[in-house]
């Protein structure tokens, strides 16, 4: 017998919970329809897969011929499905009681639509913590596919990494598949004969007669929906190119995961540590440290010695991306006491309308940030406050909190004051600012303090270096979205300026200086009362709710002659920049929200937003200077460097002679007439 290598080939699908369908059919379009179609032209090639279980829903309803031709590959034994958390979460990053409900959700989902319960899972961004095992492990889950990085950081040689390992963790068995670097960036940047040469040469004869594998498991979208990959993959054929050449090969065997997993051994016992795909060590550390890192590889590259010392140039850990972005921070910290509420729940008021909302708002993708935009997204993360705030709806239905109480919730050493009713809730940070991170409308299911502040990143320095648009050259194949530079919109350097806080509601300044040492007041009255003093004007800050309106009430006291104040309050509308967004007032249209806006003497406006199906009119007892400008920050993603817009910007002014001053935000369901 000629030596061979077990080909176990696998592709992840996922899009995000909240993604535009739009965006969603192209990539059915132009990857997922055609990735499906020419692998059932190829029954003998056999392969495994992964659709997160949003995306399977959304494609069994919009495209049941296709997902039609899923079924039958699954039923002839073509394709073998892995598992998963059901809404794509990382499962080291919530709780044990939600791995298992979300694992076991996905397995009977794929069992129900598909006929198969999976023995493999994909680890969401091959986020590796030992502690996931027994979740994994209880729910029937025998084994899982990690980067072959994970097993070099181990100590193990690539040499070695031809076959599954065993590790364990409180007496629970769980089995590991190292996923080959070389192929993940052969797959399908190089050409599809070299593609094939390189798994023929991994063919050989093991002791015991154990037949080495070939180990690939990436994302399905570089086979179609990376630039370039489309016309590459299916218009040059690269992909039955790929097909053909492996089938032709008296080398190569297309297996299953589950075949290779149940006829050859364990290659032994190993214990991996933290980790996740090396990419991701660079993007999860803030900008200074991330520049070292990145020059200390690409030194090491330059004089040959990286390979060989890999393992020991480490970058951060995905948790890392909570203490860099505080806004990922308190939607997770959110989460967990949500999660934690929910646990409580006597199981008869438990709803399946409460579990679906919860698993949504752990679905990884707006927590973090590396090529993919994620977090700087805003409808990514306005689909996690869209689910964290009508699962909190529903537990205050079953078990009411206070209407005042406050916590440390986001763990950062400052407390939060909570101020809520049925239809509102305003959380009021309590460092110094007074200011208001997070303002919720309960029927609207919507965070309107829901904004990203501008920080530096570390693939700003491509920006400012000036670099061109695919400086990369290659001789052969395509370029990896990961070597591409190119640019979305024009970046200037003061887009690239980081904002000095937060960008919160209702942030005071008089004249230039920042207020920023309020005193928070005791109060009976179910209000929020804050003190702070400048020079010889005292301020007296107040905040309540009623109904539908937050309002705001401003006293100030002594020297006020000559003296301005100032206030600053960030609104995430849905609408953002695009055409569904604008400023009205009384009957007319001023502008749109993408559009800077100035206003001498203001005493009401209306923010109309079809994408919310709601107004937010805001209303002042004495009239301000308005000046409104949209809010963006910068970021990359595998099209290139863009600006989104995170929000308005609504700066009001009036002289401090004005010693009262009431303002109100007051917010109006499209259905509603009150």
């Amino acid at each position: 017998m000629p030596p061979s290598v077990s080909l176990l080939f696998g592709v992840h699908a996922h899009q995000p919970i909240g993604n535009f369908p739009e965006v969603i059919m192209d990539a059915h379009e132009r990857c997922y329809k055609p990735f499906l179609q020419t692998l059932y032209r190829y029954p003998e090639f056999r392969f495994a897969v992964h659709f997160s279980g949003w995306l399977l829903d959304f494609l069994f309803e919009h495209f049941p011929q296709d997902m039609a031709l899923l079924q039958d590959m699954v039923a002839r034994g073509q394709i073998e499905l892995f598992g998963a958390g059901e809404t794509e979460p990382v499962l080291a990053v919530i709780p044990e009681r939600d791995r298992i409900g979300q694992i076991r959700t996905f397995s009977a989902k794929l069992k129900k639509k598909l006929g198969q319960r999976p023995q493999g899972a994909w680890l969401t961004e091959r986020v590796w913590e030992s502690t996931v095992i027994p979740a994994l492990a209880d729910c029937g889950i025998r084994y899982v596919i990690v980067d072959d990085y994970h097993f070099i950081c181990a100590g193990k040689d690539k040499t070695e990494l031809s076959g599954y390992f065993t590790t364990e963790e409180d007496r629970r068995k769980l089995d590991l598949f190292p996923i080959s670097e070389a192929l993940r960036y052969k797959l399908p940047f190089s050409p599809a004969p070299d593609a094939v040469s390189y798994i023929e040469s991994l063919a050989d004869q093991l002791p015991g007669g154990r037949q080495p594998a070939a180990i690939y498991f990436d994302d399905i979208e570089k086979f179609g929906i990376w630039p370039e990959t489309h016309k590459w993959v299916y218009e040059q054929g690269w992909l039955e190119q790929f097909i053909q050449g492996v089938l032709a090969s008296p080398h190569i065997t297309p297996r299953h995961y589950r075949d290779y997993h149940a006829s050859e051994q364990t290659c032994g016992i190993i214990y991996l540590p933290t980790a996740s795909y090396i990419e991701m060590s660079e993007w999860t550390l803030p900008a200074a440290p991330a520049h070292i890192y990145a020059d200390l590889v690409q030194q090491a590259k330059a004089e040959g010695w990286y390979e060989q010392n890999k393992p020991f140039i480490r970058g951060g850990i995905w948790k890392n991306f909570f203490s860099r972005y505080p806004e990922s921070n308190w939607m997770h910290k959110r989460m967990l006491g949500l999660s934690a509420r929910f646990a409580k729940l006597p199981a008869t008021q438990r709803t399946e309308s409460m579990q679906q909302c919860l698993y949504a708002a752990q679905a990884n993708d707006a927590y973090w940030h590396g090529l993919f935009g994620g977090l700087y997204l805003p409808h990514l993360r306005r689909a996690i406050y869209n689910n964290l705030i009508e699962l909190e709806a529903l537990l205050d239905a079953s078990s009411p909190r206070s209407s005042l109480f406050i916590e440390d919730t986001d763990l950062d050493g400052v407390e939060e004051i909570y101020l809520h009713n049925t239809t509102l809730q305003a959380v009021l940070k309590l460092d110094g600012s007074a200011s208001i991170c997070e303002l919720d409308a309960y029927p609207l299911k919507h965070n309107f303090a829901d904004t990203l502040a501008c920080q530096p990143e570390h693939y700003h320095r491509k920006i400012q270096l000036n670099a061109q648009q695919n400086s990369t050259h290659h001789d052969t194949g395509i370029a990896s979205a990961h070597d591409r530079i190119s640019f979305k919109h024009e970046i200037h350097p003061i887009d690239l300026e980081p904002d000095p806080h937060a960008q919160f509601l209702f942030i005071d300044r008089l004249n230039d200086s920042l207020l920023t040492r309020y005193l928070h007041q005791p109060s009976d009255s179910g209000e929020v009362i804050f003190q702070t003093a400048s020079g010889q004007i005292s301020v007296k800050k107040q905040i309540q709710i009623a109904d539908h309106q937050l309002i705001v009430l401003y006293d100030l006291a002594g020297d006020t002659a000559g003296a301005l104040m100032h206030t600053e309050i960030n609104l995430a509308m849905p609408s953002c920049d695009g055409p569904a967004g604008r400023y009205r007032q009384h009957e007319t249209i001023l502008s749109g929200f993408g559009q800077p806006l100035e206003l001498a003497a203001l005493t009401v406006i209306t923010l109309e937003d079809d994408t919310l199906q709601g107004d937010l009119t805001l209303t002042t007892s004495q009239a301000v200077r308005l000046l409104a400008r949209p809010h963006f920050t910068v970021s990359q993603s595998e099209g290139g460097f863009e600006k989104i817009m995170q929000a308005v910007k609504l700066t009001l002014s009036w002289p401090a002679s004005i010693q009262r001053q009431t303002i109100s935000l007051q917010y109006k369901p499209r259905n509603s007439t009150s």
